[in-house]
């Protein structure tokens, strides 16, 4: 068991930034990455971003790139999401959650464990 603890939400105007902190602990061992997914009422759940914890590799959706930073720290077994440039679209509740592969990267069901979310809104 892998569990995940998500903080950092809130309440931000549009054009503002926000970071998120996903911390894991348990069988940290069995993770070959972390993603962040998020899901806006009535919507399902989408791929934001995600990083493996060798070699750091990021992927992220389109709709975010360039704006948002995914980031880790293996020692602390940390997971962050740097969001900048932040728009009302952006409102949701984002969840992190870590994976044993390296399949489905984009996709919950490439995920084993998930925290319990963290409210993002943005204001325009």
């Amino acid at each position: 068991q892998v569990q995940l603890v998500e903080s950092g939400g809130g309440l931000v105007q549009a054009g503002g930034s926000l970071r998120l902190s996903c911390a894991a602990s348990g069988r940290t061992f069995s993770s070959t990455g972390m993603g962040w997914f998020r899901q806006a009422p009535g919507k399902e759940r989408e791929f934001v971003a995600t990083i493996n914890w060798s070699a750091g590799g990021t992927y992220y959706a389109d709709s975010v790139k360039g704006r948002f930073t995914i980031a880790s720290d293996n020692g602390k077994n940390t997971v962050s999401l740097q969001m900048n440039s932040l728009k009302p679209e952006d409102t949701a509740v984002y969840y992190c959650a870590s994976r044993s592969g390296y399949r489905y990267l984009h996709s919950t069901a490439g995920y084993d464990y998930w925290g319990q979310g963290t409210q993002v809104t943005v204001s325009s």
